[in-house]
């Protein structure tokens, strides 16, 4: 992926600036940045604007950051990686987060995880076919004494366990049984 963004850069560059100019999203999103007067240090500030507005850091919305910040397609795409919080691909209409943290993996969250994934049919870090459930994960959300937590959509859940997970996403993967 790396290589492929160092690569492109070059081609796809000019057209991504083209395509830009028509966005209002990329000009709030220059603003941010001019805001933070285009200082590298700023990368994780821009990157949640960025995310905010598009909803996902894809490919070129990457390249266009490392060229207004004047930065290397890799470190930008780095620091996207490494963060739990960005996402390089579109989530889907409705987000569950099953915390993995120490106190809530004590207290059965490979369960609850093990039973949406297999309720789902996807993978952690995936998004269902019909895009209404992105499945993910959470290495601590810091709610460790309401262990085992899992976020429906933003909202903190308590004490979950595989039956009331999969009873809270009844009606967001179409299974209504």
């Amino acid at each position: 992926m790396i290589a492929t963004l160092f690569n492109a850069k070059h081609d796809r560059l000019p057209k991504i600036l083209e395509h830009a100019s028509g966005d209002k999203r990329f000009k709030i999103l220059e603003a941010h940045m001019k805001k933070h007067q285009f200082r590298q240090d700023a990368l994780i500030e821009v990157l949640h604007k960025a995310q905010e507005l598009f909803g996902y850091l894809e490919d070129d919305l990457l390249l266009f950051i490392a060229c207004k910040l004047k930065l290397p397609a890799s470190r930008v795409y780095g620091v996207a990686t490494f963060y739990h919080f960005f996402t390089l691909k579109p989530n889907g209409r409705h987000t569950c987060v099953v915390c993995l943290g120490t106190a809530c993996y004590v207290k059965g969250a490979a369960k609850i995880l093990a039973a949406v994934e297999e309720r789902t049919k996807v993978k952690a870090g995936e998004t269902t076919p019909d895009n209404e459930l992105s499945l993910l994960t959470a290495r601590c959300i810091g709610a460790c004494g309401i262990a085992p937590a899992v976020v429906y959509d933003g909202t903190v859940t308590p004490r979950q366990t595989p039956e009331t997970a999969l009873d809270h996403l009844k009606g967001w993967i179409g299974h209504g049984d």
